[in-house]
C-alpha cells in the first residue's frame, strides 16, 4: 500500500508548528519574567506596600474578632472563675455591657497594626533573605516551607513590637476579674494611659517587656505553622481550581487564612496562657520567668488549665485570620497595580 505523500507533508508540519509553539512558549515564559522584573516597584516602596497592607489587615483582624479576644484572655487568666466560653461571654455583658468585650480595643489595634504591619515587612525581608541563603534569583518562586520559614523569622521582629501592646491590652481585658478576686484595689481606672503610666511608674519602660520571653516562644514556631499553612491551603485550591494562588477567588482565601490561624493557636496555645499570666499578674508585682509560671499552672491546676479560653479562639480565628489575609492580599495587590502604571 503506497503512502500518500501529503502525509509526510503534514507530518513536517505538525513538526514545525510544534517547534513554532515551543519557541513561543519560551520566549513568552521569559518576555513574562522580564516584565516582573522590570515592572517590580523599588524596594523602598516595595517595603511601604508590604508595611500599609499588613497595618490594613490588622485593622481589619482586630474588629472582626475583639468580643471573643476579651472572653479567651479573661478565661486564660481565670479559669475558675467562667463555666465556659458561653458563660464567660453573657457575665460580661451583664455585668459591663457590650463595652466589656471591646475592653483593650485601642491598644489591641495598636499592638495588630503595629505587629502586622512590620511582620509583613520582615517577611517580605526574609523572603529575600531565604533566597540569599539558598542561592536562588531575585523575586525567584519559593516553597511553602521556605515561605513557612520566612514567616518565622519575620515573627521575631514583630514580637519587639507587640509585647508592649499586648500588656496593656491584657491588663485592661483582665482587670474587673483582678479586682472582684481582690488582687488590685477597686475603683481603680480602666484607660490605656492609666495603666501605661501604671507601667512606667512601678517598672520603668523595661516593664512593657514584661512576657516578652513567652511571646518569642509563642510567635516563632506559631508563625511557622502559620504560614506555612496559609500558603499549603492556598497551593491545595489552586491546584484543585486549575488556577495559580492570586486566582483561588474571595471564600478560599478567607478560609486558607482562617486555617494558617487555627494551626498556629493549636501549637502554641498553652505557650499564650502562660504569656497572658504573665502580663496580667504583674499588675501586683513582679512576677516569675516563663518556665516557673508554666510549671506552676500544671503543678496547682492541671494541664487543662493551660487550654481554658481556646473556644473563643477557634472561634474567632477564621473570621479575623480570614479578614486579616483577605483585606492584606487585596490591599497589596491594588498597590503594586498602582505603582507598576
Amino acid at each position: 500500500m503506497e503512502q500518500c505523500a501529503g502525509c509526510l507533508w503534514c507530518i513536517q508540519s505538525v513538526q514545525s508548528v510544534r517547534k513554532i509553539n515551543e519557541h513561543s512558549e519560551t520566549a513568552g515564559s521569559r518576555l513574562q519574567h522580564y516584565r516582573r522584573k522590570i515592572m517590580a516597584p523599588h524596594p523602598i516602596i516595595q517595603g511601604i506596600i508590604d508595611f500599609s497592607a499588613g497595618a490594613i489587615g490588622g485593622t481589619a483582624c482586630v474588629l472582626s474578632g475583639q468580643p471573643f479576644d476579651t472572653a479567651k484572655v479573661k478565661m486564660q487568666t481565670f479559669p475558675t472563675m467562667y463555666r465556659g466560653f458561653i458563660h464567660c461571654f453573657t457575665s460580661t455583658f451583664r455585668q459591663v455591657g457590650l463595652s466589656g468585650l471591646y475592653k483593650g480595643s485601642t491598644p489591641a489595634l495598636i499592638a495588630n497594626i503595629s505587629e502586622n504591619a512590620v511582620l509583613f515587612l520582615s517577611y517580605g525581608l526574609c523572603q529575600d533573605a531565604i533566597r540569599f541563603m539558598s542561592r536562588m534569583d531575585k523575586g525567584a518562586h519559593l516553597s511553602d516551607i521556605q515561605k513557612a520559614s520566612a514567616g518565622s523569622l519575620a515573627s521575631i521582629f514583630s514580637s519587639i513590637v507587640i509585647c508592649p501592646t499586648e500588656l496593656v491590652k491584657c491588663r485592661l481585658q483582665a482587670m474587673h476579674e483582678m479586682e472582684a478576686t481582690g488582687k488590685i484595689t477597686s475603683g481603680q481606672r480602666r484607660t490605656v494611659w492609666s495603666v501605661v503610666k501604671t507601667v512606667l511608674k512601678t517598672n520603668g519602660p523595661l516593664g512593657f517587656y514584661q512576657g516578652l520571653t513567652s511571646t518569642m516562644a509563642r510567635e516563632i514556631p506559631g508563625y511557622f505553622c502559620f504560614f506555612g499553612a496559609y500558603e499549603l491551603s492556598r497551593s491545595k485550591f489552586a491546584q484543585h481550581m486549575g488556577t495559580d494562588k492570586d486566582g483561588i477567588g474571595y471564600l478560599p482565601l478567607m478560609f486558607s487564612g482562617g486555617f494558617g490561624g487555627a494551626c498556629l493557636w493549636l501549637m502554641v496555645y498553652p505557650i499564650d496562657c502562660v504569656k497572658s499570666r504573665i502580663q496580667v499578674y504583674s499588675l501586683t508585682g513582679r512576677q516569675d520567668g516563663f518556665m516557673k509560671t508554666f510549671m506552676g499552672i500544671i503543678r496547682t491546676e492541671g494541664i487543662t488549665a493551660l487550654y481554658s479560653g481556646l473556644t473563643p479562639t477557634m472561634i474567632r480565628t477564621f473570621p479575623a485570620n480570614g479578614a486579616l489575609f483577605l483585606s492584606y492580599e487585596l490591599s497589596r495587590r491594588f498597590m503594586m497595580e498602582k505603582a507598576g502604571n
